[in-house]
């Protein structure tokens, strides 16, 4: 009787495993699967809300940012055209000057007392002249005399000119307004010409120098404006490109760029450094996207365009990038609208609704 129960035992327990082998190679179904969606896109017909923009002629700047100073419109480092002992500075160190202002004086007392004396001669050499003019007139002098009469007195004239011009060289006057800097020397030092008294600056107008790549040399006229800002104060200025380099330079391949800004509230002073921003070429109705509409894959650009309520895709070729928007040359006509959101789900042929339109 054991026996025969032992066996049953077993007999059941292979039954039970056959029957569990055979339910799991049965097929069943995925409900995840079944209840998927289907279609071309992988997504079915569910709709995706999506933004887009018209695309409208516009105008469009191209922008270049560089970095730039300021440079005083004139300076120059002062110092005496003669040497000898300075007497006197009649300047204040930082204060404004105008232009003629006599700054400081070297001594003249030597000049000043050969000027007098040729002055005291000139008296007596037109004297005689006058009383040679009028012995020639009764023909009681020679006319070789009277010639020579004339002759001293235009070379005493000329010799008093030249210790004037001399004497001249002891002052030192502002060649223009400005503001002068700091002296380098004291009353009582020995000056030569090659001794610097103060260094004068015109700051009114001020240039605005810069760098730009080669590529915009030559396109930068006389006239252009640009804004630029220092790095304490955003506020942007204005100034107009004047000039620029007659080449670019080989080891920085780049061409050096001068505008002036009028600074007549003297807010700005030289050596300042400078945000400069420059409109370089202006396109009249060019066609634009946002930047964000646009999807790269391989090297290739493109833009998907709304299509009675599908997306689809279009390759583009870029031109002018600017803070927002990036320039279509090729791809896009006017008035079509580009999605600008949700790009990256978008695929061929997907189901999209349009919630803004700008």
């Amino acid at each position: 009787m054991n026996k025969f129960v032992k066996w049953g035992i077993v007999g059941v327990i292979a039954i039970g495993l056959t029957a569990l082998g055979i339910h799991s190679f049965v097929p069943r179904e995925n409900k995840e699967l079944t209840e998927a969606p289907t279609g071309k896109s992988g997504r079915g017909d569910k709709l995706l809300n999506v933004k887009g923009v018209i695309v409208r002629p516009q105008h469009l700047t191209d922008g270049l940012y560089v970095s730039g100073s300021l440079i005083p419109d004139e300076e120059v480092k002062l110092s005496f055209e003669t040497s000898g002992k300075i007497t006197h500075i009649y300047f204040s160190e930082g204060a404004h000057v105008r232009a003629g202002q006599l700054l400081a004086k070297i001594n003249d007392a030597p000049l000043q007392a050969q000027l007098r004396r040729l002055e005291a001669q000139q008296k007596l050499v037109q004297d005689r002249l006058y009383r040679a003019r009028a012995l020639l007139e009764k023909e009681a002098v020679s006319k070789e005399a009277f010639q020579e009469a004339e002759t001293n007195l235009a070379t005493l004239r000329a010799d008093i000119e030249l210790m004037q011009s001399n004497i001249a060289q002891t002052e030192l006057r502002a060649p223009f307004d400005g503001i002068i800097g700091l002296r380098e020397v004291s009353t009582g030092a020995y000056a030569s010409p090659t001794t610097t008294i103060a260094t004068l600056t015109k700051t009114h107008p001020l240039k605005v120098e810069f760098a730009v790549p080669e590529r915009y040399a030559g396109t930068l006229r006389p006239g252009a404006s640009l804004t630029f800002s220092t790095e304490d104060d955003l506020e942007r200025r204005t100034a107009k490109v004047y000039a620029s380099d007659s080449r670019v330079d080989p080891e920085t391949r780049t061409y050096t760029v001068r505008a002036m800004y009028d600074n007549r509230d003297g807010r700005l002073i030289p050596g300042r450094y400078v945000n400069v921003y420059l409109a370089t070429r202006e396109y009249e109705r060019a066609l634009a996207v946002p930047s964000e509409a646009i999807v790269s894959e391989m090297g290739i650009d493109k833009v998907y365009l709304y299509k009675n309520g599908v997306a689809q895709p279009v390759n583009i070729e870029k031109g002018l990038r600017t803070d927002a928007l990036v320039q279509v040359l090729r791809g896009v006509t006017a008035g079509d609208t580009v999605i600008t959101s949700g790009t990256m789900q978008l695929r061929t042929g997907q189901k999209v609704k349009l919630d803004v339109v700008k």
